[in-house]
């Protein structure tokens, strides 16, 4: 019986070691300025926790060996532990897990906390069951009043989010369903939930944050490739929440231009 536990041991140690390196399951290719950072952290923690887990798997496996049960085996004794080794453990464990949080704070904290550039294009991203709408502050750079009152996600996108229309500000104010960026340009982002909290989630942009309903976060980021990058919902927000996803297209500057004018001229 011993044998057969160490067999099981190691087979699933080196079958799933086997199956990090060599990845067929990764993440898609990163898009954002911040993706080879993130990307780095990722394959640090890997194969950092990856060395742990074979050790201690292997020394499981070699613990069943030595000590399975034979003819010549002694009673079985009761231990107490070694004092000197939980404390030992207990140290390394607490210095991996710091050490690998402060390595990885500062790339998260750069998209949070760290302001955004004055040439940042500003993006509000609302999340409501099941979909994402994104507005564009338009010509005058602001976005206009919205108000709960006001919205009817039945009845087309700006009447979705609540914009009030009546606010001289909300005039030029572009609403989609599509995400549009310009490359290279840092993007800042105004996170907002309407009903249930939902969780917007690019992974080729190495992107993901809560939207809150009653909160309005802000975060931001500089898309570095063009092309078209599935937009999801990483938080179970209800029945549709297989089918909460969108398109961020990312496009050069002057394209970009065009979009917002056309769609601010389909408004006049």
């Amino acid at each position: 019986m011993g044998l057969a536990l160490l067999a099981v041991i190691w087979l699933i140690t080196f079958v799933s070691t086997y199956f990090f390196i060599w990845h067929p399951w990764w993440l898609p290719a990163g898009a954002s300025a911040a993706a080879a950072g993130i990307d780095h952290q990722f394959t640090f923690t890997y194969i950092v926790m990856g060395i742990v887990f074979v050790l201690a798997q292997c020394s499981l496996g070699l613990f069943v060996w030595m000590y399975r049960e034979r003819k010549s085996s002694p009673p079985a004794d009761y231990s107490h532990g070694n004092t000197t080794m939980e404390v030992v453990w207990t140290i390394l464990t607490a210095v991996l897990f710091v050490g690998m949080n402060l390595m990885g704070s500062k790339i998260w904290a750069a998209e949070r906390f760290e302001p955004a550039s004055a040439s940042a294009l500003p993006v509000e991203v609302t999340g409501m069951q099941f979909a994402w709408y994104f507005r564009y502050a338009g010509a005058d750079g602001k976005f206009g009043l919205t108000s709960p009152k006001l919205m009817d996600p039945s009845s087309g996108s700006e009447a979705a989010i609540g914009l009030d229309t009546n606010d001289p500000a909300a005039k030029d104010d572009v609403v989609t369903g599509t995400m549009m960026l310009p490359v290279n340009r840092q993007v800042d982002l105004t996170l907002r939930a309407v009903d249930v909290i939902h969780s917007f989630f690019v992974p080729n942009m190495r992107f993901k944050q809560d939207a809150v309903p009653g909160l309005a976060i802000h975060m931001h980021f500089t898309p570095t490739q063009v092309g078209d990058y599935e937009i999801a919902c990483a938080e179970l927000c209800g029945l549709g929440h297989y089918k909460m996803h969108g398109i961020l297209k990312v496009v050069n500057q002057e394209d970009f231009d065009k979009w917002l004018a056309a769609r601010e001229a389909e408004k006049q």
